[in-house]
């Protein structure tokens, strides 16, 4: 059986020195698995999906990337949470 929105996960990128700039509505998603990552943390994580620039959120479905948001200069996210679920449900109705 698959998991929670077909294998669709959100991973939000960010650091602890830019906690400020969480981007904190990605817990309100709905129907993804949401993972928060900490590239201090976890570098490997950071190299394996070239982020360059934090906070990043990364929609994935079956490990493989179908959409990435980045911050811009200031370190703040531009997508907005409507945007992401939009893709979300696209990303999982494509499925059908």
């Amino acid at each position: 059986a698959q998991k929670i929105g077909d294998g669709v996960v959100l991973a939000h990128f960010n650091a602890g020195w830019n906690e400020a700039n969480d981007v904190t509505w990605v817990d309100e998603l709905e129907d993804c698995e949401i993972e928060h990552i900490d590239i201090a943390k976890k570098p490997k994580l950071q190299q394996k999906w070239k982020v360059v620039v934090v906070p990043t959120v990364l929609i994935l479905q079956y490990d493989e990337e179908k959409k990435r948001y980045q911050a811009d200069l200031s370190f703040k996210m531009a997508a907005t949470r409507e945007e992401v679920q939009d893709k979300i449900d696209e990303i999982i109705m494509s499925g059908f």
